[in-house]
């Protein structure tokens, strides 16, 4: 191949869009590719199961201390009381 051709090939190359051919074309690409394209992205990643644990110990230590409370204690002990003195 002449230098000149060489050069207008490689020119035409780059300046061309890329073109839906190659997706809708039967063979080894649209075989291997087609279904990591569409594929969802289900799971979770490390980085958000250590978001979702910070998130859950967060959580967990707010609850501990509404529950731990006065006024939340004393409400659970006077239900737990009416229970065990209920007559049947």
């Amino acid at each position: 191949m002449t230098t000149k051709l060489k050069d207008r090939v490689i020119g035409a190359a780059r300046r061309a869009q890329p073109s839906t051919w190659l997706l809708n074309r039967p063979g080894k690409w649209t075989a291997r590719w087609s279904g990591r394209l569409r594929r969802s992205d289900r799971g979770m990643t490390t980085s958000e199961y250590a978001v979702g644990t910070i998130a859950a110990c967060a959580f967990a230590a707010v609850l501990y201390k509404v529950v731990n409370s006065g006024p939340v204690l004393s409400a659970m002990q006077s239900l737990v009381e009416g229970a065990l003195d209920a007559k049947f």
